[in-house]
């Protein structure tokens, strides 16, 4: 049958019915609130490409090198284009009409894709297809086909090449769900999604969840405790707008919400007590916590979607504990956001729109901003803090400003608009609260010394720990810590401060000068650490940050920038600018740093190894005498580093923050996934363990130089697995000496016990 209903689908039907459809299967199995719904199988995708003969044809069209940005885009509009012209069987047709007709009333429906190889455990396909709201019986056939067409939009063809699925094998079913006109809906975690404690925390806004789901709306945010019942805490949001259905037209459209609901509680009290009992029922019949889409109309509650929560950690809980009615300093909580870089900082506010409005901010401001680029490092410097509209805790601006010293606080959403200039306020870094007043002359400090060790003997460990440096403005301070090293340097925000992209750079200033640059640059970081190595890596920025510069117009523009045109993607694709990269090391070798190794980002296999050594030959560099090595931030990278070693490679360092946001499909600087980003995650330790034991084995060192060296549960992990190297944030340095000390300690008298 081309069909099945909701009521013949369990979870094994996973091949059948794609991962989202199993899931309302379950529920409604389970007696709970579902919105009547069928699924066209994914079997019948298969019949309807292969019985038309277009499979053949459409997988060829498809076969090509996703790395080619412009093969992929014509690739996948060439693909959708020959699903969407060709005919479905009169047959076919009316069975899905059929199935509709069975529905009460011919309701507008939800159109929503379902792949096979979706919610997996290893790659989650998040809004790779397609999904149509308000969809009529005239509509329906077309939304379908187009969904099918969806499985070979770009993203999704770069996607399974990345997670390394044949694009022949994977179908697609399509659920048509009968809609739920909702006067309010929202999105429900029945634990705490970071520690997993007994509380259940509820998002709600006005009309269809859309709003909130998309980020369109601030919704209200109650946390109840499934002990009691009772509500431990409420935050009333002003919503502006609501997603509802246009009575005219039937589509989706955005309007503003009516002056008196704006301020109003969304839930009630006995719906809030209903819906953590629903949420309950969903968590023990599945066994885990669940992140839920539910809906109400008509006082009636009506669940949506139901998946696993899958990053559960207390280290995570205590990162991303802000409350934002709640601080111990004097004064009201204006703003709230991801504490990212600890200490508090008072001064004036600074808003900072344009980058030619950096020259306001003075010694002791407070930069406020909606996401910081390379080229406010040195207006960085001079603030007391920094406050970011986007961005998480391994942006930039988290990034910079830990290697500073300079408080910040990301991700509030609204900074730029709700804060003033001029205005007097106090930033916690840590609990990521910014209030009213503060102290009119802050106690001064000296970040240098802030991170030199109080007492001047470092914790011997046979796991060497080096430190971060992003800008050579930071390796005084980095080289205070008594690190091993330096087991990550950053050359592209020495190349970023230029103000141009690297090819209108040389164009403009020569290729001598670009050079130059890079030296200078390397070399301030390699004499303040040597003879500790300094390993730095070449050019790894996204098309966004070139876009900004002079010479940006001509940069791609990409639907996730995280995911495409950088690292030893661009290098290869440019070898005579990166060329120029290569020359700046062999320079350096020439005037005597022998303790800078090289280090390539974002490599997938060993064919990019190989060419890149072929560059580092060409321009005169001995791969055989200098130290040189990868980063291990992909999957694909972490499973093929044996033939990357036999490539020739003296070291793999793992990248964690590309690595973990690769291998959970969460975008790292995306504050409404942050809570899902766990480098401690069981999948992202395979990949890591299975590494260092491959590399053991052929004599090349292993390191890790993301944020998650810091964590001292990724410490224990790496030094008890053999790591050569961690690579720690500069004010963790000393903590992380300390930790291997222990382990390595513990590990000793274990042999001998």
């Amino acid at each position: 049958m081309a069909v099945l209903w909701l009521d013949e689908i369990r979870a094994d039907d996973l091949e059948t019915v794609g991962g989202k459809a199993a899931s309302l299967g379950e529920m409604t199995t389970a007696d709970l609130p579902v919105p009547p719904a069928f699924v066209v199988t994914a079997g019948t995708y298969r019949t309807f490409i292969e019985e038309t003969g277009i499979d053949e044809e459409l997988f060829e069209l498809v076969d090509i090198e996703t790395e080619d940005s412009q093969a992929l885009s014509e690739a996948a509009q060439a693909a959708q284009k020959l699903i969407e012209e060709t005919p479905i069987p009169a047959e076919l047709r009316e069975e899905i009409l059929g199935a509709y007709d069975d529905l009460d009333d011919r309701p507008p429906v939800a159109v929503r894709s379902s792949a096979t190889a979706e919610d997996l455990p290893d790659a989650s396909f998040a809004g790779q297809q397609e999904t149509f709201l308000n969809v009529t019986r005239s509509d329906l056939v077309d939304r379908v086909r187009e969904c099918w067409a969806s499985l070979f939009t770009q993203r999704a063809l770069y996607y399974r090449k990345e997670q390394g699925f044949e694009n022949e094998l994977v179908d697609i079913a399509v659920v048509v769900q009968q809609m739920v006109d909702a006067d309010k809906s929202g999105v429900m975690f029945t634990s705490q999604p970071s520690t997993g404690a007994p509380v259940v925390t509820i998002e709600a806004a006005w009309g269809l969840g859309e709003a909130v789901v998309s980020g369109a709306v601030t919704p209200d945010n109650y946390v109840i405790d499934r002990k009691t019942g009772d509500v431990q805490d409420r935050t009333i949001a002003e919503k502006k707008v609501m997603h509802i259905r246009d009575p005219e037209t039937g589509e989706t459209v955005e309007r503003e919400v009516p002056a008196e609901k704006r301020s109003e509680a969304v839930l009630s009290a006995d719906e809030l007590d209903e819906l953590r009992e629903v949420g309950e029922m969903i968590e023990e019949y599945y066994g885990e916590p669940q992140d839920v889409e539910w809906a109400i109309y008509d006082e009636e509650i009506y669940l949506l979607q139901s998946r696993p929560i899958t990053t559960i950690d207390e280290e995570a809980a205590q990162a991303t504990s802000a409350n934002p009615g709640q601080s111990d300093d004097d004064g009201e909580v204006l703003i709230s956001g991801l504490g990212a870089t600890p200490g508090k900082a008072s001064g004036a506010v600074k808003i900072v729109d344009k980058l030619d409005q950096l020259d306001k901010v003075a010694e002791g401001d407070i930069i406020v901003t909606r996401m910081t680029t390379p080229d406010m490092v040195p207006a960085m410097k001079r603030a007391a803090g920094i406050i970011t509209d986007e961005g998480g805790t391994t942006s930039h601006a988290a990034i910079i400003s830990r290697e500073l010293g300079v408080p910040a606080v990301v991700g509030s959403e609204s900074a730029t608009e709700e804060l003033e200039d001029g205005t007097f306020v106090t930033i916690d870094g840590e609990k990521g609260t910014v209030v009213a007043g503060g102290e009119e002359e802050p106690e001064t400090h000296d970040p240098v010394e802030e991170v030199r060790p109080e007492t001047p003997v470092k914790p011997m460990t046979a796991t060497r720990v080096k430190v971060n440096v992003s800008i050579p403005n930071a390796a005084q301070r980095a080289a205070a810590t008594g690190a091993d090293g330096v087991g990550l340097l950053r050359i592209e925000h020495m190349i970023l401060s230029l103000g141009k992209t690297p090819e209108r750079y040389i164009e403009d200033e020569g290729a001598e000068s670009y050079v130059n640059q890079i030296v200078e640059g390397v070399r301030t970081v390699a004499e303040e650490f040597y003879p500790r190595p300094v390993r730095a890596r070449t050019l790894d920025a996204p098309t966004d940050e070139f876009r900004q510069m002079e010479g940006g117009e001509h940069e791609p523009d990409e639907h996730n920038p995280m995911l495409g045109y950088r690292g030893i993607r661009r290098s290869l694709n440019t070898p005579d600018v990166f060329k120029h990269e290569l020359e700046a090391f062999r320079k350096l070798y020439d005037m005597g740093y022998d303790n800078v190794e090289l280090m390539i980002p974002l490599v997938n296999d060993k064919e990019d190894v190989l060419q890149a050594k072929a560059l580092m030959e060409e321009v005169g560099i001995d791969t055989e005498r200098r130290s040189w090595g990868v980063m291990i931030e992909t999957p694909a990278a972490a499973l093929g580093v044996e033939e990357m070693a036999e490539a020739g490679i003296d070291f793999a360092s793992f990248g964690t923050n590309d690595l973990t946001q690769y291998t959970l499909a969460v975008d790292r600087n995306n504050e409404r996934v942050a809570d899902r980003y766990d480098a401690t995650h069981p999948a992202v330790l395979e990949l890591i363990g299975r590494t260092i034991e491959q590399c053991l084995e052929h004599d090349v060192d292993t390191s890790i130089c993301g944020q998650a060296g810091s964590d001292p549960d990724m410490v224990k992990f790496l030094v008890e697995k053999g790591v050569t190297s961690i690579s720690a944030n500069i004010d963790a340095v000393r903590d992380v000496q300390h930790e291997a000390k222990r382990i390595e300690e513990r590990m000793i008298l274990d042999s001998v016990r």
